[in-house]
């Protein structure tokens, strides 16, 4: 069996999502937001057998562009990028728990909950960021499947 098989889940999540991404701090303020489009793929040409491409854009023109490749063992996807170790599993059939650390200073983690409906199409994710184990923010995502699988 494949990724597909063995993470049926993360397979729902196949496609380009459009979204908000909105950051608060401790106490509930807004600290940014920005808009977001991430494609989710299988690469046929088995390079790796997940691959993310994350964009985001911001109201005065800003944008960040990142690649997150990963590798699957043992029923997880396995992150391991210039900017990220991380690893993701799936817990039912609707949430996924993703787990990673900053290398530039691993003192900065990060836990998000991934949640999908059953038609495939809308996403939630919610990040806790940790700094040396106590959480400062928190990024809230809502996410519309706009092509592929479901959309």
């Amino acid at each position: 069996m494949g990724i597909r098989e063995e993470m049926p889940l993360l397979a729902r999540h196949e496609g380009k999502w459009h979204g908000t991404y909105t950051v608060i701090d401790r106490e509930g303020n807004v600290i940014d937001r920005h808009r977001s489009v991430l494609n989710c793929t299988f690469p046929a040409d088995g390079s790796v057998p997940y691959h993310q491409t994350n964009h985001y854009h911001w109201d005065d023109g800003r944008e960040e562009h990142i690649e997150f490749p990963a590798a699957y063992a043992d029923g997880k996807l396995v992150f391991d990028t210039e900017r990220i170790d991380g690893v993701c599993w799936e817990v039912d059939d609707h949430c996924i728990v993703l787990h990673w650390v900053y290398k530039a200073d691993r003192s900065v983690s990060l836990y998000e909950l991934i949640h999908l409906d059953d038609t495939s199409s809308n996403r939630t994710r919610t990040w806790h960021w940790l700094k040396d184990g106590i959480c400062f923010q928190r990024t809230i995502i809502d996410e519309k499947k706009v092509s592929g699988p479901g959309a």
